[in-house]
């Protein structure tokens, strides 16, 4: 593989949110390649309350749209995946083959937890999954309001042996200040493996992944920027994913200042 690997993008179209038509999502994969992506792994949205895209169903739409970027000549290539809503029904929907893995082999889960906070069964889920040797990648953690409030509740779940997908534009500052800065601090944390675009469009939710590396390689150097990509391409291939340090973030709440 060369170029960027993109792990969460919702270019597949006419399915959720994201692209609306073959049109769009084709704009989107020569948008993708602009920004230096060679190979996207498909994540529309599974069992959120609002999309169900089966796992049948993805593996043929993606394996079509395929077939048109090569008729395209968009030298682009993509697999099929979900992003998986974090519900009691999840392990329900693993025993039936419903599914879809960032990796063939079945050990990578893109994992989203609600916007709003951390379920108090997300632990409990998280150990059903370990122990059936799936590792969850939780999706852009930080934009999530309980990891926001809390990160101390980020770091005890990548104890329990989950991974991150850090949004690209989170890191950018597109989702706020706040955001950007949380962003950078699960990275100085090394509580930061991967980035991906999760692109939506070509608006707000854009790609920008050739951006989020320079700053990357700018902030925090070369080593850490290329470890990001070989983590993605370590992923999508089912391999392992080396972890560094852990720390915790401390937030000013927390901290305690003394006046003498």
């Amino acid at each position: 593989m060369s170029g960027l690997i993109d792990l969460h993008c919702h270019m597949l179209p006419g399915v959720d949110d994201g692209a609306k038509d073959l049109p769009f999502a084709l704009d989107m994969a020569r948008a993708a390649v602009n920004e230096g992506i060679s190979h996207i792994l498909l994540t529309p949205h599974h069992m959120d309350g609002d999309y169900t895209n089966h796992k049948k169903d993805v593996l043929a739409r993606v394996s079509t749209f395929q077939e048109e970027i090569t008729k395209a000549r968009i030298p682009l290539t993509v697999f099929p995946g979900q992003e998986v809503h974090l519900t009691g029904e999840l392990l329900k929907a693993i025993d039936q083959d419903d599914i879809l893995y960032m990796d063939e082999g079945g050990r990578y889960l893109l994992l989203e937890l609600p916007h709003s906070g951390v379920p108090e069964y997300t632990e409990n889920i998280i150990f059903e999954l370990r122990t059936r040797g799936i590792i969850p990648v939780i999706a852009h953690p930080e934009r999530n309001h309980g990891f926001q409030k809390n990160p101390d509740k980020l770091y005890d779940i990548i104890q329990m042996g989950c991974l991150t997908q850090l949004t690209s534009s989170s890191y950018l500052g597109v989702f706020g200040k706040n955001v950007e800065k949380l962003t950078s601090q699960i990275i100085d944390a090394g509580m930061g493996f991967v980035f991906a675009s999760d692109a939506h469009n070509f608006e707000g939710r854009r790609f920008v992944m050739r951006e989020a590396f320079e700053k990357l390689t700018n902030k925090k150097g070369r080593e850490i920027s290329r470890q990001f990509n070989e983590n993605a391409k370590a992923i999508i291939n089912g391999d392992n994913v080396t972890m560094g340090t852990l720390r915790r973030i401390t937030s000013l709440r927390k901290r305690r200042f003394w006046l003498f």
